[in-house]
């Protein structure tokens, strides 16, 4: 047992009872350098000696080599990567530089890494160690948080540890403290049981509880200076290397710079200096330098530090022409990496250099055709400060400025992109870096600056390229409509309007939806939707390709009412999408999908993938499409009676709207809590928060008429008509523009509220594909009938709207169709069981949706995201629940809609 860490060891014990028996988990342990963070990964490897063990150990010069830390974790186990799916090999492959880089999606990298893991495992349960993880390069990081957020069932821990800044949200997490005053005491006397008492008391009190302190303060001449215990114990490292001869200074020092651990590497440049292989042996005995697990040099083929900090004192400690030699050493010795090779270089230059540069700037191109973006970004860095030629140095910081985008590292976008603008003139440059900044802007919450940005980027190449002006006022007009601005809106479309834009463009249809949009923000959205109907048209008519066409038209078909069309439209994306790896389009797909579901009454089909939607967000950064999505589950929730969901949910929403102001989530969950009200019996408190949100941005948003006609029926029931005045005005002018069956028809019921009657309920009751409306209808009619004393009629429409609410899952509506059906004279009988799904979880009804068109659990899992074990455990957990035992009863069962 470690000291004092009896607490910590019991968790990973119990991530590794659950590998053995067949379950995965992830844990992040974060800590201060020295506290025992890296024990603790020796202690988890010592305890798992029937699980395969995997390494890997970041490095903090190794953030411009993209994979590097995930090829050493792999490398042991790469020959099973022909055993994956032939895109997800492909890609994984191309990413360690083991075949062509296709520049895939760097998801597809991420699942590649989960399926080969999950591979691994086939053989019994798999123990990953990831070591300094704060160091990992971007690319590697990005990939392995995917799969350790997709472990499932595959028998697989994924244990990182790392200081405060990796980021790996989702995951759980475990922080080491100080150890207590007992541990440390007996950890010092373990140590130096013959440490005089003074110097001990001295060393239990400076060290703070901190184990690698408690070790190495004894072994200074002078523990106590006052500087960071840090500081303390790498300066500590450096008077011990310092005692050392120069031929093992020097091999210690090219062990560190060349950062990869290759022995290969790091012995032949040691030749080249002159030092032989008998230095090697003595920084191991040192304790500095060490195979790793218990093998030796020649058989581990790699070499690493005994602890990251002696890296460091290693580096820092050295004199810079001694540095100079080392990376020059290896630069020489480097021919056949010409990635690392350029990197030394780069570290020999002391002043331009664009041959250097050169190699620096094929680096990055390799570096993006492999996804590694930071990577690129920080090659391109580095090439542009070796520069002097000003196109060549403007062009070099515009794309470092790209590839920092790509890879997520807004503060480096913003300042690249603002050093590139002072030195640009070109049309196109521009406009890229005028996009660049409004997209930092834009993820930042500062939505109005974005829009400024695209305005002012537009106004500079108008004349020049009026496409790429078109494109920035068409992403403007679209940000200015998130706002709910209308003066915002209206200034990109007259914009817009005056460029020399041609038909053979291609922006007719997206120029006119900018203009549709203003119309509606200045005038209602009945007088948005001849111009907005276009790009529906547009979108529903492309098969393959055009993603950002496509999804606003599938937006744009929420807007318009045309459901069906909007569920085509975002069904074949996410589809095509998730076939082809292109998983950037795949939030937006989903918010539409299932917008789309949540209106045509299929809330358990909203709630998958809604759910699906947000971890995909999660994953790549996009706020703005949570606080959407968590919308739409909150007015779900609402509408199944779950109060402290729908509670929890709005409470994020407005969360998100504090910060960027977009307010199509907060009009969703504004919706939803009056939608509860009203479900609920409190009319007031739903009318008072409906007309409430509309004195703000919601009355912008489409939202904004579909919940008209539950103000009008909150009115009506709270015995308040001259509030029901307004909502139906707005009703009936936006559905006398829609001429849609589902509009007229929950007109008429509006209009029988106010003024009961058969004729009206009766064309209330036309078929129109929403069946949630349809059985409110019923509801109010039936109660109407009821209070007319024709109770046999009523039965019968509450009796259809009782059954409609108990098949949707609509528990408070259902409630109130019972008591007004006991109330009419009928015994009610238990619910039937209309829902073979209710009692799947979201990503078991997406499973089983997969499964029943035939594709395989490889295929699923290449769908969702997650490995084909996760795929099978989740599906013979949904047999029972269906009533089925195989793949052959499950395709024969009719699950309809949800």
């Amino acid at each position: 047992m470690l000291k004092g860490r009896r607490e910590d060891q019991a968790v990973v014990d119990g991530l590794l009872e659950s590998a053995r028996a067949g379950r995965s988990g992830a844990l992040v342990i974060y800590g201060d350098p020295g506290i025992g963070k890296s024990a603790l990964l020796r202690s988890a490897s010592e305890r798992a000696t029937d699980l395969r063990v995997l390494r890997s150990v970041g490095v903090e010069t190794e953030a411009e080599l993209p994979f590097a830390a995930l090829h050493q974790l792999l490398r042991p186990e790469l020959a099973r990567a022909e055993a994956l799916p032939e895109r997800q090999a492909l890609a994984l492959k191309g990413a360690l530089g083991l075949g062509a880089a296709a520049g895939e999606d760097r998801f597809l990298i991420g699942l590649g890494t989960l399926s080969l893991l999950s591979e691994i495992a086939e053989d019994g349960p798999l123990l990953c160690l990831v070591d300094d993880a704060h160091w990992l390069d971007r690319a590697s990081a990005d990939a392995l948080v995917f799969a350790a957020r997709r472990l499932d069932a595959e028998g697989v821990v994924l244990l990182f540890a790392a200081r405060d800044g990796f980021n790996a949200q989702g995951l759980p997490e475990r922080r080491l403290g100080p150890l207590d005053a007992e541990s440390a005491a007996e950890l010092l006397t373990e140590r130096d049981p013959h440490l005089a008492e003074s110097l001990r008391n001295r060393v239990l009190a400076e060290s703070c509880g901190n184990p690698l302190a408690l070790i190495e303060l004894p072994r200074t001449a002078d523990p106590f200076t006052p500087m960071p215990l840090p500081r303390r114990i790498q300066e500590a490292y450096a008077t011990r290397i310092a005692r050392l001869p120069d031929g093992a200074q020097l091999m210690i020092l090219l062990a560190a710079v060349e950062d990869t651990g290759d022995l290969g590497t790091v012995l032949r440049a040691a030749e080249r200096l002159g030092i032989g292989a008998e230095s090697l042996g003595t920084a191991e005995r040192a304790g500095f330098l060490t195979a790793g697990g218990g093998r030796t040099f020649a058989d581990a083929g790699g070499v690493t530090f005994a602890h990251p900090l002696m890296r460091a004192a290693a580096v820092h400690s050295a004199a810079f022409d001694r540095r100079l030699v080392a990376h020059r050493a290896l630069a020489d010795v480097l021919d056949d990496q010409d990635d690392r090779r350029a990197w030394h270089l780069a570290a020999v230059a002391l002043g331009p250099d664009e041959q250097v540069a050169i190699a620096l700037e094929r680096a990055a191109e390799r570096a993006r055709t492999r996804h590694g973006h930071a990577a690129a970004a920080a090659a391109l860095e580095r090439a542009a400060e070796l520069t002097t030629d000003p196109g060549s140095l403007a062009r070099r910081l515009t794309e470092a400025a790209v590839a920092a985008a790509d890879a997520g590292l807004p503060d480096r976008t913003q300042a690249l992109a603002e050093r590139a603008a002072r030195l640009v003139d070109d049309p196109r440059s521009i406009a890229r870096l005028a996009g660049l900044r409004a997209r930092v802007a834009f993820e930042r919450g500062s939505v109005h600056t974005a829009h400024d940005i695209l305005l002012a980027g537009a106004s500079r190449v108008a004349e020049l390229d009026p496409v790429a002006a078109g494109l920035m006022l068409i992403d403007a007009g679209r940000n200015a409509w998130q706002l709910s601005d209308p003066r915002r809106v209206e200034e990109a479309a007259v914009r817009l309007r005056r460029l020399p834009l041609r038909e053979e463009d291609g922006l007719d249809s997206a120029v006119d939806a900018v203009e549709a949009a203003a119309e509606s923000l200045g005038h209602g959205p009945a007088r948005a939707l001849p111009g907005m109907r276009p790009l529906v048209l547009d979108a529903r008519g492309i098969e393959r390709g055009s993603y950002g066409l496509r999804v606003n038209g599938a937006f744009v078909a929420g807007l318009v009412g045309e459901f069906e069309a909007q569920r085509e439209i975002s069904a074949a994306l996410v589809e095509e999408c998730g076939a082809l790896g292109m998983t950037g389009w795949l939030p937006l797909a989903h918010v539409t999908l299932a917008a789309s579901a949540v209106y045509l009454g299929r809330f358990t089909d909203a709630k998958a993938d809604a759910a699906e939607g947000l971890r995909i967000a999660r994953d790549f950064g996009q706020p703005h499409r949570t606080g959407y999505l968590e919308g739409m589950l909150a007015w779900i929730a609402a509408v199944e009676g779950d109060d402290a969901r729908c509670a929890e949910l709005a409470a994020r929403c407005a969360e998100h709207f504090a910060v960027t102001g977009i307010a199509n989530g907060v009009a969703w969950s504004e919706w939803a809590q009056a939608m509860l009200d009203l479900s609920r019996g409190r009319h007031t408190q739903a009318l008072d928060r409906l007309e409430s949100a509309l004195a703000g941005p919601v009355r912008h948003q489409i939202q904004a008429v579909y919940f008209a006609a539950d103000q009008v029926e909150a009115a009506v029931r709270a015995g308040l008509p001259d509030r029901a005045k307004e909502p139906l005005e707005r009703l009936a002018e936006w559905a006398g523009a829609a001429r849609l069956d589902w509009a007229d028809a929950v007109l008429a019921r509006c209009h029988a509220l106010v003024e009961p009657g058969d004729e009206l309920f009766s064309a209330a009751l036309k078929p129109h594909g929403r069946p949630l409306e349809h059985a409110r209808t019923e509801l109010v009619y039936g109660e109407w009938l009821r209070r007319e004393r024709r109770k046999r009629d009523a039965r019968t429409k509450l009796r259809a709207a009782l059954e409609t609410f108990q098949r949707l899952g609509a528990a408070p509506w259902a409630e109130r169709a019972a008591a007004e059906l006991r109330a009419a004279g009928e015994v009610i009988a238990a619910p039937a069981a209309f829902d073979k799904l209710a009692d799947l979880s979201p990503q078991e009804l997406q499973i089983v949706r997969l499964a029943m068109t035939g594709l395989t659990n490889r295929e699923i899992g290449a769908r969702l995201f997650v490995s084909p074990k996760t795929v099978s455990y989740h599906l013979y957990r949904a047999f029972p629940k269906l009533g089925v035992s195989s793949r052959v009863e499950l395709a024969r069962l009719d699950l309809g809609a949800a």
